[in-house]
């Protein structure tokens, strides 16, 4: 029912000869090392004279990090371990147990990481969109409530495998469980490997409606963006008795514009980097289930692969994505927009609130 496959390409107990942990040692490293670093320079941003309660992004912001740091560390040693004892995951412990958690981890870390992306898209969304309403009913408690929706929801979900429906299988060279993704030749009368594949298109579906909802939302911050850009030049050329107070409200909002737009770079890369590493996995589902193919499993690794790497590179994002990057890359799209003050936090300590009065600036 819920028991692991034979590794695809791989028979036996032993890894294949030629296996070697160079790349796997290499991903841990570059993983470890940037989630930690990006988790550190988010701590030390909190820090300071005039420390102020986090807001509901900084708070999303940290726990896509913690995330991608848990899953990092759940399932990299594992693979480690396989290599020092040349045993695949599936002979490491009786009953493929550790292949059933390896693949369990992969599928929750990535579907958690994919949908507090989201989360954040949306609540950027709403900020520009729905100043009021967000000012209202949302604030960094809001992440209390949504962070544990997330991993339970992400781990009701990867458990249906655990259940029955779908299977997580292995790979070769036997240091990778995941979704079982192509139909084996021995399975392919049986309406159990059905749902097995089926699962696996049904898990490529929702990451691909939950990029494409990212992409909405992003798409909606650069529009409300612009309409507040549009906005502010209009009041500028308009004179006006209250012109002092209407400059300095003004002014606040330009502010308040900078901070949206290094946030909405640094979600925009975000987003680019998991259609990058999660379209293969998404293009392999889909061939995998209509189409006749007969041997697709190193494909199937290879979007298992690009899967993987989203963890590596998104505390690197963070990391690299400091205040003089982004104003750098601000500086380059809006050239007209002034840089932000030398005290203007990073995105791990910006509280960007709505304005409380955007018809001060031509609405």
């Amino acid at each position: 029912m819920n028991g692991t496959g034979r590794a695809h390409g791989s028979d036996g107990a032993a890894l294949p000869a030629g296996a070697r942990p160079l790349v796997s040692a290499l991903m841990f490293s570059a993983g470890l090392l940037g989630n930690l670093l990006a988790l550190g320079l988010l701590l030390r941003g909190r820090r300071g004279p005039r420390q102020r309660p986090p807001a509901l992004f900084h708070v999303l912001v940290l726990a896509l990090v913690v995330t991608d740091l848990l899953g990092t560390c759940s399932v990299s040693p594992l693979v480690l371990a396989s290599y020092h004892r040349n045993l695949t995951l599936t002979s490491l412990a009786r009953g493929g147990h550790l292949c059933l958690y390896f693949g369990f981890a992969m599928s929750f870390f990535g579907l958690a990481t994919m949908l507090i992306l989201f989360t954040m898209a949306l609540e950027r969304c709403l900020a520009l969109g729905r100043p009021y309403f967000y000012e209202r009913f949302l604030s960094p408690r809001t992440g209390l409530v949504a962070l544990p929706a997330i991993y339970t929801f992400s781990a009701a979900f990867c458990s249906l495998p655990l259940v029955g429906f779908g299977r997580y299988v292995q790979y070769c060279p036997g240091t990778w469980c995941f979704i079982q993704m192509h139909l084996e030749a021995q399975q392919s009368d049986g309406e159990v490997a059905g749902l097995n594949v089926t699962f696996s298109l049904l898990y490529a579906t929702l990451l691909l409606f939950l990029i494409l909802a990212v992409l909405l939302c992003n798409l909606s911050v650069i529009v409300n963006l612009a309409r507040m850009h549009r906005r502010g030049q209009r009041t500028r050329r308009v004179g006006s008795p209250e012109q002092p107070r209407l400059a300095t409200a003004c002014g606040r909002r330009m502010f308040s514009m900078a901070e949206e737009i290094d946030h909405l770079l640094l979600l925009s890369i975000m987003t680019i980097t998991f259609v990058i590493c999660s379209l293969p996995f998404t293009i392999r589902a889909y061939v995998n289930k209509f189409s006749q193919e007969e041997d697709g499993h190193e494909l199937d690794l290879l979007a298992l692969r690009f899967l993987s790497i989203n963890s590596i590179v998104d505390p690197w994002v963070f990391a690299i994505l400091r205040p003089p990057v982004l104003r750098l890359m601000r500086a380059a799209l809006c050239c007209r927009l002034p840089p932000a003050a030398p005290d203007s936090r990073t995105v791990s300590s910006a509280v960007t609130k709505p304005v409380a009065r955007p018809e001060l600036c031509g609405q």
